[in-house]
């Protein structure tokens, strides 16, 4: 594993849900000890941080994907109240600068030694066409690469939120101790939804990717058992 994170952190599995009892219901079906649990947007906004506690009680290692991008006061203070919590992971966009994000890791080590802060590069449904249309010339391989640094050797944050596609060349730029976490995961065949820079699970994990994220192939699959399962082997067997 590189870098050495424990088995049940290297799959995180989405919870893509509208509310908290179809995430808690999901969640009680799954082992804490093959997984961890990532809480984003729409969930969050619906079930509130008490939420965070209940996953955290049936042993789940949580990751707020919130990406906050604001004021460095401003996404300081949120990152201290998610360190509070006790999730696992939180997350920031590296767009908002050095400033903003070298204060929010401040932040977060004062409040919480057991939680990291890392960076969201560039998304997994982005391509060049939809950098242009930002304004940023620079290929998505360019621009994570310029981001990387300024989050990961400038900020001291603890990693980065990246498309396995750029896992391999982070790992070379950034080191063995860098989390990358890479969604944008899917299996041969399966389709991308809005995902526009996918790898399947051992070619992340051979690329550098410490820990893949799976939601839709996972959560809406006929059999979500059988379908976390597969992953959790493709892991396995990914060394």
């Amino acid at each position: 594993m590189n870098p050495a994170l424990e088995p049940a952190t290297r799959l995180i599995v989405a919870l893509d849900f509208p509310d908290a009892d179809a995430a808690l219901r999901f969640a009680g079906q799954l082992d804490p000890r093959q997984c961890a649990l990532k809480v984003g947007f729409e969930l969050f906004v619906v079930a509130g941080p008490d939420l965070l506690q209940r996953l955290h009680d049936l042993g789940f290692r949580v990751f707020l994907d919130l990406k906050f991008h604001d004021i460095p006061n401003t996404v300081a203070a949120a990152c201290r109240a998610a360190a509070r919590k006790g999730v696992w992971l939180i997350n920031v966009h590296a767009s908002g600068g050095l400033e903003m994000m070298r204060v929010a890791h401040e932040a977060v080590r004062e409040t919480n030694d057991t939680t990291a802060l890392l960076a969201v590069t560039v998304l997994t449904s982005s391509d060049s066409e939809t950098l242009r249309e930002t304004g940023v010339s620079r290929s998505p391989a360019d621009q994570v690469s310029l981001l990387g640094e300024l989050a990961v050797k400038q900020a001291g944050l603890e990693g980065l939120v990246c498309s396995a596609q750029e896992a391999s060349a982070l790992r070379r730029e950034l080191g063995d101790e860098a989390l990358l976490v890479t969604p944008g995961i899917r299996l041969e065949g399966a389709g991308d939804d809005d995902q526009k820079r996918v790898m399947t699970p051992e070619r992340a994990i051979a690329a550098g990717a410490s820990a893949i994220v799976v939601g839709r192939p996972i959560t809406r699959a006929a059999d979500p058992a059988a379908a976390m399962e597969t992953f959790v082997s493709r892991l396995g067997s990914a060394g």
